[in-house]
């Protein structure tokens, strides 16, 4: 016995003597950067950047995201719930708190209360307090901060950055907390938002004007009062000097704006994500404290919940391309760059589709080139969801122009009006100034503290 416990002793001490020759890992420098740019790609689950890629690139190709250094799996599960909503995901991301589904920018401990039918009706009384949001941290020390988002400005994602509701859909309530010394101003926001762009001026108008608000404010009167040059359309930002500006708010739409097919194709006015993100860049890089910016790729979960998979590639592509626009201006030895999503979807890769084979056509086999088929004999699609609207009783063969149509809903497991979020892991990918501690697996939470230790907060 004697014996056994000289050897452990004798083991402990080789033990800590290797560990001590070994060399010293270097140390994560706190606040090394100035900068950082938030981009999230609502749902944006591993499939959906891989078929992205295939879509866009081919199976060899790059996304401008899969160029960063840094690369982590993100674990999404809400405070209630196994699957996410977007709600307290973005907000874990922006607080580092983990919240029940539904619910923004709260503590842990607050009830998801249904709003009225305009949008008005937040916690009540007893339900939970504020959580500080990591756009809150920065315009305290003197950063200039910003939203941009293809949905409404009022939606989920953008919401959590500015906001705190028990519901993410008291959306009248939640602009309300963006206009400086308005009625239900959030004061966590110093001066204010210096950048706020996307759709839902529904929720910035009165009902007298087409809006749903029934208070009569007119929100985007009240930005204008405040100092914020207003853009509606394309033209407008395209005619907006982003260079001579310390602020802007730009509302493109009466609700989301145009998925980005549609936009090209239909020649909507609006402007792209890439064209937004660059002008908030040139609008808030003027603040020589630095600045926090999220832009966020919304429309890409739309996409996937209706099985459109088409539409969600292009969105995802079109955030993509908001990413590289941002490279091109950014300078990584001050900017930390993160890129990930809030949560998965049911969209998977099946079959075994030849190389080169379209992502979002029929499945072709490898060996010979010719349709995949199912048990049964009929022809299937190299992309189907797990759950949705598109469930046929008996399934029947898909042909290729049906599968690459622009209206084309995949086939579904499970038959639901809509198809649910996925609960599996999403990537995160990074790189510059603060990105050496994003890697391995962790949850949402984590990353928050990451980031607010790169910007030094």
């Amino acid at each position: 016995m004697e014996n056994d416990k000289m050897k452990t002793a004798m083991n402990t001490l080789l033990a800590a003597a290797a560990l001590a020759a070994l060399p010293a890992l270097p140390a994560h420098a706190a606040g090394e950067a100035k900068n950082v740019i938030f981009f999230l790609g609502d749902g944006m689950g591993p499939a959906t950047v891989t078929a992205a890629r295939i879509y866009q690139y081919g199976e060899g190709g790059k996304l401008a995201m899969e160029k960063l250094d840094r690369t982590a799996r993100i674990k999404t599960f809400s405070n209630d719930a196994q699957t996410t909503d977007s709600a307290p995901s973005m907000s874990a991301y922006m607080t580092g708190v983990k919240m029940n589904n539904e619910v923004i920018s709260m503590s842990s401990d607050t009830r998801a209360i249904e709003p009225n039918s305009d949008g008005t009706g937040n916690c009540g009384s007893n339900n939970g307090a504020p959580a500080a949001t990591l756009l809150e941290l920065a315009k305290a020390k003197g950063k200039a901060i910003g939203a941009v988002t293809t949905t409404r400005v009022t939606h989920a994602t953008p919401a959590a950055t500015y906001a705190h509701v028990c519901h993410r859909d008291a959306e009248s309530d939640i602009i309300a907390q963006a206009v400086p010394g308005g009625a239900g101003y959030n004061a966590r926001l110093g001066n204010g938002l210096d950048v706020l762009m996307g759709g839902g001026s529904k929720f910035l108008l009165p009902k007298a004007s087409g809006g749903k608000r029934g208070d009569g404010r007119n929100l985007l009167q009240e930005f204008a009062a405040k100092g914020y040059p207003v853009l509606q359309t394309g033209s407008d930002l395209a005619a907006f000097d982003a260079k001579s500006a310390s602020r802007v708010v730009g509302i493109f739409g009466k609700d989301h704006l145009e998925y980005e097919l549609d936009r090209v194709k239909n020649k909507v006015d609006q402007p792209s994500l890439a064209q937004m993100t660059a002008a908030a860049i040139d609008v808030l890089s003027k603040n020589g404290n630095g600045y926090v910016l999220m832009v966020e790729g919304g429309r890409i979960d739309h996409a996937l919940h209706g099985t459109n998979a088409k539409r969600a590639l292009t969105d995802a592509i079109a955030f993509d391309d908001a990413i590289k626009a941002a490279l091109a201006k950014v300078d990584l030895n001050n900017t930390l760059v993160v890129v990930t999503a809030d949560h998965d979807h049911t969209m998977t890769i099946n079959g075994y589709s030849k190389r080169g084979n379209p992502i979002h056509d029929i499945a072709r086999s490898y060996v010979d080139g010719q349709p995949a088929k199912d048990a049964d004999g009929a022809v299937y699609t190299t992309l189907v969801f797990g759950n949705g609207p598109n469930r046929k009783p008996t399934r029947v063969s898909v042909d290729s122009a049906a599968a690459t149509a622009d209206d084309y809903q995949q086939e579904t497991g499970i038959r639901l009006s809509s198809e649910t979020h996925g609960g599996g892991d999403v990537m995160l990918m990074s790189g510059g100034a603060g990105s050496k501690g994003f890697k391995g697996v962790m949850d949402n939470t984590r990353v928050f503290g990451l980031v607010k230790s790169a910007l030094g907060l």
